[in-house]
């Protein structure tokens, strides 16, 4: 099943581009389903229809659905949210306010994405779309599988051993309620399965992230940072596209000559900016584009030239690569500075660091045994080097620049 998730800048025309997608997808003929993971749910007015937490039928082979982030709580880790509201009450904390402490930062939007996964996995559907939050938003979002399957591996057997053995022992000296084993059964299968299938899924082929974005210079600017940090994470994004382009008659009127040329050179920019992954146009509409009718035509000129559900283009991946003197490993980096880079290796993962973003990934065996030997930035890419002499694992504060 081919899975994709939209996300831009606020105000950039997320939603509709997704919606437009979603139609246009049906109108060919594919079972589609398009669903809202952003906590501010604005896609049923953008489809002109009243949307729930269950899949809605809009037309004979598209269904809609806005995820009821609070409901996929208790599907997903219920016990643990019931035993951190219990422990709130027992320090006396009121009901309501006991239930929000219970929700843990990002508890939400774990939810919600986990709620993507499984409805990724049904055989109704062969296409997903799915209108995200923001920019930053799923920036975070997204990285959580691997802060999941991470930073916190090592709670699963910790908390097991607690269970077992100091649990019973505290529960006779302490009046507070204590985590029961399946709490902890909970948690164990929330990081070691939901969040592997998780990540699995993000990095499948058959998933792939769009970016929306208007050609102004601060919307081109984030879609930057978020195309530099979508490819820190290793997700795949197929396409850009580029909303609310005014057409070539504005280049003939006096008022819109100079909008339509900064259009053109930053569109130009764009392309540049992103390749080899596609830039599709979203021509400005004369009306808002809301209800099926205008979805469908706003979907068919984006996707005049390329199927909506196709992996329009593919951008490079991380890669493991010898060389004569031992191992290489190459990460995409578009745009990244090396001023802003951190690289380390840590026990068997590289560390890297690119701004505000962190993320630790797997070395194999045979590379996590040698030592770093240096860090570059070259023609895009992240290129970590790592010398074939078995020797103490090195770090390297920054990445050097390279003129090459």
């Amino acid at each position: 099943m081919r899975l994709v998730l939209y996300t831009g800048k606020g105000g950039v025309g997320k939603t509709t581009t997704a919606a437009a997608t979603a139609v246009a997808a049906a109108d060919r003929g594919v079972r589609t389903l398009i669903l809202s993971s952003d906590m501010a749910h604005s896609l049923g007015d953008v489809m002109d229809a009243s949307l729930t937490s269950v899949p809605v039928s809009l037309g004979p082979k598209l269904d809609a659905m806005e995820i009821d982030a609070r409901s996929e709580i208790g599907n997903h880790y219920g016990t643990i949210r019931d035993y951190l509201v219990e422990l709130f009450r027992y320090q006396g904390i009121d009901d309501v306010v006991a239930e929000e402490l219970a929700l843990f930062p990002g508890a939400e939007e774990v939810a919600a994405l986990l709620a993507v996964e499984q409805l990724s996995r049904s055989d109704d559907y062969d296409f997903v779309v799915v209108d995200c939050a923001p920019t930053g938003s799923t920036l975070r979002l997204l990285s959580l599988p691997d802060m999941l399957t991470g930073a916190l591996r090592v709670v699963p057997s910790l908390a097991r051993m607690l269970s077992t053995v100091v649990s019973p022992v505290v529960q006779l000296a302490v009046r507070a309620p204590i985590p029961s084993s399946p709490v902890f059964r909970q948690l164990e299968h929330l990081i070691e399965e939901r969040a592997v299938q998780l990540r699995n899924r993000l990095s499948s082929r058959d998933t792939s992230v769009r970016i929306v974005a208007t050609p102004e210079r601060m919307v081109i600017d984030e879609a930057r940072r978020a195309f530099m940090e979508l490819s820190l994470f290793d997700l795949p994004c197929d396409a850009v596209v580029m909303n609310r382009l005014l057409p070539e008659a504005a280049a003939r009127e006096d008022f819109f000559r100079g909008s339509w040329e900064r259009q053109s050179e930053r569109r130009q920019e764009l392309e540049e900016l992103f390749a080899p992954v596609a830039v599709l146009d979203a021509p400005l509409q004369r009306d808002e584009v809301i209800g099926l009718e205008a979805l469908s035509a706003h979907g068919a000129e984006i996707f005049s030239a390329c199927e909506p559900h196709a992996l329009v283009s593919e951008a490079p991946r991380i890669r493991f690569t010898r060389t004569r003197g031992g191992h290489r490993v190459h990460l995409p980096l578009p745009g990244a500075s090396a001023d802003a880079l951190e690289v380390a290796v840590v026990e068997d993962e590289l560390i890297v660091r690119a701004g505000s973003r962190r993320r630790a990934i797997p070395l194999p065996p045979r590379i996590a045994r040698l030592p770093l030997e240096s860090a570059r930035l070259h023609k895009g890419a992240l290129v970590v080097s790592f010398s074939g002499a078995k020797g103490a694992k090195g770090a390297k504060p920054a990445a050097e620049r390279d003129s090459a």
